[in-house]
């Protein structure tokens, strides 16, 4: 059984969680990420899903999903749009069911494919575990910002690990993505898990380092937090320069949000 698949139906369980008895007013308060609100982010992420196991299932037909995203593309269709209308208008916990329902069905397809299959992607292909990850990654990452917004303190495991793999492996990622020369010298980074177990990636070194907590810099490659905002230890022109802009996610560059712009809210009662 793969053991991301495992993991990415436990993000969904404690997103399920966090959800499952919210009153109907929180689902269209804005969020920090963007003013997406609660319904937006689970449309989003419910969109996603079904095109990452589409493109396990059947990849022809996972050309013509992506078609049909182009064309509503050339029409002005915003994403949002376009994924709320492709979930039926849908929202509150109608929406939640459906996405939880289906993200627990392709978890269970993912689990038993081989990890090495390719599969098709909006990007470039990838394969099966690279992709479930990638869904992990998106699901912790859009639920940084409802935590946020309920004011709810996160409770962590070290299935985060799955994202800082996917930090350390997009460092190259960050700088050609924005058509800068990839540094040489990769920072030591050495990360603390939510267990206390120390995650340590490339060359010792004190002249180039990352070193803190492994949330800390989750948050940050997933640019949920601004670098400003967590207490990471970064030494270094390179360590600097990659903590700056981190971008463990495809598409286009994307800045980090500004410094203090992200943050858990007081909880409503």
């Amino acid at each position: 059984m793969l053991q991301q698949a495992v993991d990415f139906r436990e993000e969904c369980d404690a997103l399920f969680t966090l959800l499952e008895t919210r009153a109907a007013q929180d689902w269209e308060r804005k969020t920090q990420f963007k003013g997406w609100t609660i319904n937006d982010v689970i449309a989003h992420l419910h969109f996603a899903d079904y095109a990452a196991d589409l493109a396990l299932q059947d990849s022809t037909a996972f050309k013509d999903f992506v078609l049909q995203v182009a064309e509503a593309n050339k029409r002005g269709r915003k994403h949002l749009e376009f994924a709320h209308s492709w979930v039926g208008g849908i929202k509150n916990h109608d929406l939640l069911t459906r996405w939880r329902e289906f993200s627990l069905e392709m978890a269970e397809r993912f689990a038993a494919a081989d990890p090495k299959q390719r599969v098709l992607w909006f990007g470039p292909a990838m394969s099966v575990r690279s992709s479930i990850t990638a869904r992990l990654m998106e699901t912790w990452a859009h639920a940084q910002a409802v935590y946020d917004l309920l004011g709810k303190e996160r409770q962590n495991t070290d299935r985060v690990k799955n994202i800082a793999v996917l930090g350390i492996n997009t460092f190259g990622w960050t700088f050609s993505n924005r058509k800068l020369p990839v540094p040489a010298d990769p920072p030591y980074v050495r990360l603390t898990a939510p267990s206390k177990a120390t995650w340590e990636w490339n060359q010792p070194s004190q002249e180039n380092i990352i070193e803190g907590s492994a949330v800390d810099f989750c948050q940050v490659v997933t640019q949920v937090r601004n670098i400003a905002d967590t207490s990471l230890k970064v030494v270094g022109v390179t360590a600097t320069a990659w903590m700056s802009m981190a971008q463990c996610f495809a598409g286009p560059p994307e800045n980090p949000p500004v410094p203090g712009s992200r943050f858990r809210q007081v909880e409503q009662r």
